[in-house]
């Protein structure tokens, strides 16, 4: 057999051995899910948005020029680190009276800002659903006092509090068996392709023709 497979013969290859390839498809996709769903301690995600506000004459409102609004969005930066920054974190961890570390809560925090807007959204993920949201709904008050401080600014309001999660973020049980199970797929596939192109027996009349290049006489049939 040549050492290349066209698409007829890669269409034999996978008829020939479809069970296989469908076995280790089923066989990951299982695996995945035990996994997912006995070795995996699920997380919970909470989220909050904040709005950020600029003084003027005294008072807090709301920019819209594109000038301002510039400024707040390369604001929403420096206010991300400082959400994630050790003495708003060991704040929060004092006031739940968390056994957790600074840098392992920072881990759980995503801080973005969404484009074109003054508004940040923290989001949470957390081994328990009670604790991930109260985390979230914690940080902005410290963080507001901590940003008046720090930068005297105006600070931040927040748009919607942090609220219990019902399901768990993460594992994504089915997404991680649909992938597992189509990496099985295509894993079978390739052990099939290599089992056919590492096997140099010959089996039939059209062996001897496409490998030997000399004509078939006769044939004798299996008893």
């Amino acid at each position: 057999m040549e050492d290349r497979v066209d698409l007829k013969e890669l269409y034999k290859i996978i008829k020939k051995r479809f069970w296989m390839i469908v076995s280790i498809g089923i066989i990951l996709g299982i695996v995945s899910g035990v996994v997912s769903q006995f070795l995996i301690t699920p997380t919970y995600q909470s989220n909050t948005t904040l709005i950020i506000n600029k003084e003027n004459n005294d008072s807090q409102i709301q920019l819209s020029n594109s000038d301002d609004l510039n400024y707040v969005q390369k604001l929403a930066y420096t206010y991300k680190e400082i959400i994630t920054s050790r003495t708003v974190l060991q704040k929060t961890i004092k006031k739940l009276d968390l056994d957790i570390s600074y840098k392992r809560l920072a881990s759980c925090i995503n801080v973005t800002n969404v484009t074109n807007t003054q508004i940040i959204n923290v989001s949470v993920e957390y081994k328990d659903p009670e604790i991930a949201r109260d985390i979230c709904n914690t940080i902005p008050s410290i963080f507001d006092k901590e940003v008046k401080r720090i930068m005297k600014a105006s600070g931040v309001e927040v748009i919607d509090k942090a609220i219990t999660s019902s399901l768990p973020s993460k594992p994504n049980k089915k997404k991680n068996v649909i992938l597992s199970s189509i990496f099985g797929l295509l894993l079978g596939t390739c052990i099939a392709i290599i089992q056919s192109l590492l096997d140099t027996k010959i089996k039939t009349s059209s062996d001897i023709k496409e490998n030997l290049n000399i004509p078939v006489l006769g044939v004798i049939p299996k008893q």
